[in-house]
């Protein structure tokens, strides 16, 4: 589509996911959750019998509320608050007033749009005309069995929820395996809450599972819920809410999709709804790429609600059809942008009604794999200091991927801008073999936002075979940088089966002890990050996991990595542990029969997994699956 064409505007749900005012990204999830969502309804349908209403807004919220819940038919006859931040602004139209000149509503109806509202009630009693009834969103409050902590309602504890992309047929299966790494935070009595709902966000199936008081596996088969519930085929999304958690506040989950001519694993899908994202193929000549759209929110997208363009142009072409609350839809992006052909990429605009999503690929004889987009980032703005970096932080900011065996695989890179500001990427590509030997590269130069430059990474002469390339800012041809350097890569098969698998990910600053903001990152402790614990999870059916382990350095680090690899069964014992050492800018490709005996991966079948420990140094992972027939999957690991 021309860049020319019309810029039709943006219908994106007006909300916070990020809002220390008022919970953290709890709002949202409080007044959103599908066991909420009746008594919201029925609160605006008493409200429309309600006469007059005056809303008390003291933190905020009706923003959000009033954004997924359709509050058009209520007779609002004023909107209230009590921070002096928030009077006189503007909230769909409506002027905030201070909460002293509630009385002039002359309100039949006061709504307190707040959670734990008793004392807030209370606060303002002598504002509030006597006569008039009031409500609260404490009428929304789910079950409290499912609260971690029920004092305070939008602790973000409370709403530890995520979606995944849950299929079952006579030839496809969906498993997401994770751990109870809760139980490492002092958590104990772990459930987890599962919702199953339809392509059009009706109620499959609902259960809830207790996770043993370990640091155990975690495992939810389609295959079981499909027997269990007595189901036929579904193509559906998996609400799971976790409760009794502690110290993190996020689900990681690792996703396989496997069947006949097909098998793939993806990363957790990121529980905040985002404006954009990123980081989608157009499809090759024979292929077809299918994204999923998973609605996440209690309201219906609108038809234009959600839009893909070509990377690099503003020409938006709407879905063109309303997606049910909780419902989902694939959309095929060579109906939809017709003309545009792989290596060209495809951004999204979410509109904040879908968590990351997953697109399908499907190539020529029917092979298919999944992967997964990335949030494209509307706060980032170019940041002059990087081009400083060498000086202290040598390499700076990398992004790493594996180069897998060459005589077996091909592999290509795909840079793809991830922040909505970048207008150019001023990058090089440097190779390195197993062993951190130096292996070449390649200056990609001052790439534009609407580039399509493949780099095939088989150019790297690797003397162990397989490797690994990091992605790094360079500027001798200009451009400025931010700090979200991102790559999709892309692996194929050589010969038959002709299986293919892809992953994506951005980049950080690696193991140097000096800070550069929040950077040196890991999953735990403040910056300079320099340990790592990844979350590599065992596989079954026949299917046999194998990990690319990469030891990226900013500047010269440890010589060697002093990594451990500990084997855990389902229950959580640890059964084994085994040492690797990776050197300095090298990386490692294994499985785990190569350090753990057949009878002690038996015994961990079946939910077991490995962790896999560094103290020394951050290592960045990428999982997959390997199956008998030569199917493959990969995609970067979680740590917890």
């Amino acid at each position: 589509m021309p860049d020319s064409a019309p810029k039709a505007p943006r219908h994106a749900l007006p909300i916070e996911t990020f809002d220390n005012r008022i919970g953290g990204d709890a709002l949202f999830r409080a007044i959103g959750h599908p066991l909420a969502r009746p008594q919201a309804l029925a609160l605006v349908a008493a409200l429309e019998q309600a006469g007059r209403v005056a809303v008390y807004d003291p933190f905020g919220a009706f923003a959000t509320l009033s954004a997924l819940y359709d509050f058009s038919r209520v007779q609002i006859a004023g909107l209230y608050g009590r921070d002096h931040r928030h009077i006189g602004t503007q909230v769909g139209g409506r002027t905030v007033h201070s909460i002293k000149a509630i009385a002039a509503a002359k309100a039949d109806t006061i709504l307190v749009a707040a959670f734990d509202a008793e004392l807030l009630v209370a606060q303002a009693a002598s504002f509030l005309p006597a006569n008039a009834a009031v409500k609260t969103l404490d009428l929304l409050r789910i079950p409290e069995r499912l609260l971690t902590d029920p004092k305070r309602y939008l602790s973000t504890f409370n709403f530890v929820t995520n979606l995944v992309l849950f299929r079952d047929s006579d030839v496809r299966h969906t498993r997401m395996v994770t751990a109870n790494y809760w139980y490492g935070y002092g958590a104990r009595n772990v459930r987890a809450w599962l919702l199953l709902l339809d392509a059009d966000g009706k109620e499959i199936a609902n259960w809830e599972e207790a996770l043993p008081d370990a640091v155990a596996g975690f495992t939810v088969d389609s295959r079981d819920v499909r027997k269990r519930f007595k189901l036929g085929d579904f193509d559906s999304q998996l609400f799971v809410h976790m409760v009794g958690i502690a110290g993190h506040d996020v689900l990681k989950y690792a996703l396989d999709s496997f069947g006949p001519e097909e098998l793939s694993c993806t990363h957790d899908a990121n529980p905040w709804p985002a404006d954009f994202y990123a980081g989608i193929p157009a499809p090759a000549p024979g292929e077809r790429v299918r994204v999923w759209v998973q609605n996440c929110q209690p309201c219906p997208i609108p038809a234009d609600g959600v839009r893909f363009a070509a990377m690099g142009s503003e020409a938006w072409a709407p879905i063109g059809a309303p997606i049910p609350a909780f419902g989902m839809r694939e959309i095929d992006m060579g109906a939809l942008l017709p003309g545009l052909a792989w290596p060209q990429q495809i951004e999204m605009d979410a509109g904040k009604y879908v968590v990351r999503p997953r697109y399908e690929v499907i190539r020529p004889g029917g092979k298919r794999h999944i992967a997964h987009a990335n949030v494209e980032r509307t706060d980032l703005a170019g940041d002059p200091d990087i081009a400083e970096l060498p000086k202290h932080f040598g390499k700076g900011f990398i992004l790493s991927a594996p180069i897998l065996p060459q005589d077996t695989y091909t592999s290509v890179a795909l840079p793809t801008p991830m922040a909505r500001g970048q207008a150019s990427l001023p990058l090089i590509a440097r190779y390195y073999d197993a062993d951190g030997a130096p292996a070449g590269g390649r200056f990609l130069g001052n790439l534009p936002r609407s580039h399509a430059h493949l780099v095939d990474l088989g150019e790297a002469k690797l003397k162990s075979g397989y490797g690994h390339v990091e992605l790094s800012y360079d500027f001798r041809d200009g451009g400025i940088g931010d700090g979200w350097i991102h790559g999709l890569f892309r692996y194929a098969r050589r010969n038959a089966p002709a299986h293919a698998a892809e992953t994506s990910f951005g980049s950080h600053i690696f193991n140097t002890p000096l800070v550069f903001k929040n950077e040196p990152q890991s999953y735990i402790g403040r910056p300079p990050g320099l340990s790592t614990r990844l979350f590599l999870r065992l596989g079954s059916d026949g299917f046999e996991s194998m990990c690319h382990l990469v030891y990226p350095a900013s500047t010269p680090w440890h010589a060697q990595s002093d990594t451990h690899l500990e084997l855990y069964d389902a229950a959580g014992t640890k059964l084994a542990d085994a040492k690797l050492a990776i050197p300095c800018s090298g990386s490692r490709l294994w499985r785990p029969g190569e350090f753990f005996s057949g009878a002690e991966l038996a015994r961990a079948a079946g939910g077991g997994y490995v962790l896999i420990r560094d103290r020394t140094c951050r290592l960045f992972g990428y999982h997959g699956l390997v199956a008998a027939d030569g199917r493959f999957c990969l995609d970067h690991m979680f740590g917890f």
